[in-house]
């Protein structure tokens, strides 16, 4: 039995609201015939590339970054690999991983690391945050030889002891006074691993303090700075565990009033990431704003070092010039920072003196329009038809692209790329933060604009977006009309066109929204109560459900975080599993809860079938909705790639949407950066 596991997609979700996302879009899958699909893969847009070399990016989600002497070292989430770049040339190469998920010790290729985050360093050794394997990892510079240091597989808890012994729930933050490493946990704890001996113990529980703790950086042991997901940077003293708020306010970053210098509470920060050192001052990067802050420790004077405030994009310069997307690791040898870019796919360096930003190694992805074989996309996600186009959300382009199925021909028909916002208007100057799901009536597209916690429309024909329901970035549960409703990171939307119906994901609620009127209620589920209990109503409970389908009068759910699939029956709010079962993850075929999915997240019906992204598994499963049979249709399971062919020969990387025109299935592959299709 395997334990669920999360992408690196996923673990955006949870933590910036942002990522690839699913759709079940389209209405009854009654009005269709069953889809009869031979099980062969195609690329049918989109470059079908994850890892980029030479003048093109050479990483795929950066996301921690650590100098040691002239050369960087950074995590590449996304290729499962660390990287070494030399800071004077920008030579880039592969210290250790073989790029294939896995938790494999040895040297170099031989090694396999899964969802990498966090990195620190005393010299000799890098010491890595294993994100999706729970474990800490060693790797020695000299040689690229990985071994686990304390960690293991199981269950996502936080349990003491030595090496293998421990456990960790999630770990993500690293930093080392040398003799001790220090990581933050998503459980709002921090964990001390002795280097010499691997014995790891729990220094403190903020579970009714620091909500979330991400960044972790200290002045030798003596004090912890930390960031937290209320938007607030911390101080613990380590002898004392006292902690106190340096800089930045709970509640403020759902305003214009996001990015706010000051000092102390005066101060604002909008998902603050990583966390980086000088002994004098905090270099903060302050995620979702695109930007560096700078914290004067004694004073928690907080200052915009560089990018534009709510500004994603991708451009070197000075200050407020430079343009970020999503920075996250950071790291500083006191006279230069060195920030990982992770949506531009780069590694940067800010001249703490001038503000002047360059990039160092790797360039963003693109959004181009144009053939098949020549549009580009930037993890697509959510995808929905209306027989004759096909609808993707291109999410960290924020855009809504659309595709002629006939020709291939891409064009955008809805936001502007690289750039986020919540504006309504025609075409491109609407604008849109992470889209995730799509459906569709034939009329309109209806999006699920994750980052904005709002259900948007786009009429097909002329590119108008308006926003149908949901308060724009103000997290909530209320039911009401248009913006008297809130959402909470809404991820997947279907459609019996009257109604939508909306996965909420943070809310772990599967809404209701009346398109005619705007009207939001709850189907199902408990607002912020995640569970896996079958029931009426608000009795049922769902852990972080993405996709959603509808298939005349019942609606199926990809419960991701439960690992199951779950239908709800409308006419009385039933809430049963139909397949899996909840926190057994894995990858077997079978009869309902004989069956095992890790991370099932888009979910497409044909009527008599249901069809599901795996995308722990990087495989898409059909479920017989009579019999509740379960195979695999293509893809082989942990075995990630862009190869296509036929059933178990195909190869995707974390495929997020599916969606059908009636005759294909269509999967927006997210880390391919490619649509797939299945016929």
């Amino acid at each position: 039995m395997r334990r669920l596991t999360l992408s690196p997609i996923a673990l955006l979700l949870v933590s910036l609201i942002t990522s690839c996302g699913s759709s079940g879009g389209g209405t009854s899958g009654t009005e269709r015939a069953p889809l009869t699909l031979a099980g062969t893969v195609s690329t049918f847009a989109g470059t079908g590339v994850a890892t980029f070399a030479g003048s093109e990016p050479t990483f795929f989600g950066p996301s921690g970054v650590v100098k040691v002497g002239s050369d960087l070292f950074v995590t590449d989430m996304g290729n499962n690999t660390i990287r070494k770049v030399v800071i004077a040339t920008g030579e880039t190469t592969t210290l250790a991983g073989s790029g294939v998920p896995g938790h494999a010790d040895g040297t170099g290729s031989d090694s396999s690391f899964w969802s990498p985050g966090g990195i620190t360093s005393d010299g000799t050794n890098l010491y890595v945050v294993d994100r999706s394997n729970s474990r800490i990892r060693q790797v020695v510079i000299a040689t690229g030889e990985v071994t686990t240091l304390a960690g293991r597989d199981g269950p996502h808890e936080s349990v003491d002891g030595t090496g293998s012994a421990a456990e960790f729930a999630f770990p993500e933050g690293i930093a080392t006074d040398g003799t001790n490493l220090y990581v933050t946990e998503s459980g709002s704890k921090i964990r001390k691993v002795v280097i010499a001996t691997g014995v790891v113990t729990t220094i403190a529980n903020f579970s009714n303090g620091i909500r979330h703790p991400y960044g972790i950086a200290t002045d030798n042991g003596t004090n912890l700075y930390l960031t937290s997901s209320d938007n607030t940077i911390q101080k613990m003293v380590v002898a004392t565990l006292e902690v106190t708020t340096l800089a930045g306010r709970p509640g403020a970053t759902r305003t214009d009033n996001a990015a706010l210098d000051g000092t102390g509470s005066a101060a604002t920060f909008y998902n603050p990431w990583g966390i980086a050192i000088d002994g004098t001052n905090l270099f903060v990067t302050d995620s979702r704003n695109h930007t560096v802050r700078k914290v004067v420790i004694a004073t928690g004077a907080v200052t915009t070092l560089a990018g534009g405030r709510k500004s994603a994009g991708y451009a070197d310069g000075a200050g407020s010039a430079a343009r970020f997307n999503l920075p996250w690791g950071i790291a500083t040898d006191g006279t230069e920072l060195f920030l990982a870019d992770y949506m531009n796919f780069s590694v940067r360096k800010v001249a703490i003196a001038s503000a002047e930003v360059t990039t160092v190694s790797g360039s963003p992805g693109f959004s181009a329009d144009g053939t098949a074989g020549e549009a580009t996309f930037n993890n697509p996600s959510g995808a929905a038809s209306d027989g004759r186009n096909l609808f993707v959300a291109d999410t960290c382009n924020h855009t809504i692209r659309k595709i002629v199925i006939a020709t291939g021909a891409v064009t955008t028909l809805a936001g502007y790329a690289g750039e986020y916002g919540v504006a309504d208007g025609n075409g491109s100057d609407a604008r849109f933060n992470n889209p995730s799901g799509l459906a569709t009536d034939g009329t309109n597209v209806y999006v699920a604009d994750t980052g904005n916690c709002t259900i948007r429309k786009i009429a097909i024909a002329t590119g108008e977006t308006t926003t149908l329901a949901g308060r724009p970035e103000e997290v909530g549960a209320a039911d009401g009309f248009g913006s008297e409703a809130t959402f909470n990171s809404p991820y997947g939307i279907a459609t019996d066109g009257t109604n939508l119906y909306v996965a909420d994901t943070a809310n772990h609620t599967i809404r209701k929204v009346v398109i005619a009127t705007g009207e939001v209620t709850s189907v199902a589920g408990a607002a912020g109560i995640a569970g896996a209990s079958s029931g009426m109503g608000a009795a049922a409970t769902f852990n972080q459900p993405a996709g959603i389908t509808y298939d005349g009068g019942n609606l199926y759910v990809a419960d991701t975080f439960n690992g199951t699939v779950r239908k709800i029956v409308l006419a009385t709010g039933a809430v049963t599993t139909l397949a899996g079962i909840s926190g057994a993850g894995g990858s077997d075929d079978g009869m309902g809860s004989g069956a095992r999915f890790d991370l099932p997240t888009g979910i497409a019906s044909d009527g008599m079938y249901l069809y599901v992204s795996d995308q722990g598994n990087h495989t898409i499963r059909k479920i017989v909705i009579a019999t509740r049979e379960v195979t695999t249709i293509a893809g082989s399971a942990s075995h990630t790639g862009a190869t296509n062919g036929a059933g178990t020969d195909a190869r995707f990387y974390y495929p997020t949407g599916l969606a059908t025109d009636g005759t294909s299935l269509f999967v927006a592959d997210c880390f391919n950066n490619a649509i797939r299709v299945i016929r």
